[in-house]
């Protein structure tokens, strides 16, 4: 009788795929970790401790927690950028684009607070510092508003204040209404979806006029 191999010391060959597979558990973990201790006390240890796997290990898929970071703000981006850029893109009124994609960016924020947090919170920051494609994707996505508001600007609708002041008055409004949810939801708020016209509506309407100013 002919003996069966014990291959059981062989070592079994990863499925293709396995990589991804890995990384993807790596930004699922960095983000929780992220979130719960914040960006500055959170190690590359503790990641791999979430994850299950070694220092080590995690090193051969991210060179420090930093690349976590950018990785996972880059994805956040990309689909706000897809977002807005719909948006842009459809015909209409530039004015009624702003207040969609302010609209848009609340929702988003609030959908998904994770992504915000890191993003336009505890790794603000960091990104801003970035010299990678993750701080271009924030660019990308901000100059979306000051390139609509010209627009208004250069068919006289707005009465006062500079193109990129009135912009980031928008961003500031719409960013501190997210942040106010997240950070306080037991607050008593009326519903969110009165809150989001009322907060855009008021921006919008208070510095960008539906019409050129009468001369």
């Amino acid at each position: 009788m002919t003996d069966t191999p014990d291959n059981s010391a062989v070592p079994t060959r990863k499925a293709r795929g396995f990589g991804f597979e890995r990384r993807a558990e790596i930004l699922a973990a960095a983000e929780r970790v992220f979130v719960t201790h914040g960006y500055a006390g959170s190690t590359v240890r503790r990641i791999a401790e979430e994850v299950g796997v070694s220092p080590t290990a995690l090193y051969m898929h991210f060179a420090d927690k930093h690349s976590m970071l950018m990785e996972l703000g880059a994805g956040a981006l990309d689909r706000m950028l897809a977002g807005a850029t719909t948006i842009v893109d459809a015909q209409g009124d530039p004015r009624d684009k702003i207040k969609a994609v302010l609209s848009a960016h609340i929702r988003f924020g609030l959908k998904n607070k994770t992504a915000y947090h890191l993003v336009f919170t505890e790794g603000a920051r960091d990104i801003a510092k970035d010299r990678g494609i993750t701080r271009e994707k924030a660019h990308l996505y901000y100059d979306i508003l000051p390139s609509l508001v010209g627009k208004m600007s250069k068919a006289g609708r707005l009465p006062k204040g500079s193109v990129h002041g009135v912009a980031q008055t928008l961003w500031a409004g719409c960013n501190g209404l997210v942040t106010y949810l997240i950070n306080m939801p037991t607050f008593g708020w009326v519903e969110v979806d009165e809150l989001i016209v009322l907060m855009v509506d008021g921006l919008v309407d208070g510095l960008i006029l539906e019409s050129p100013a009468a001369t």
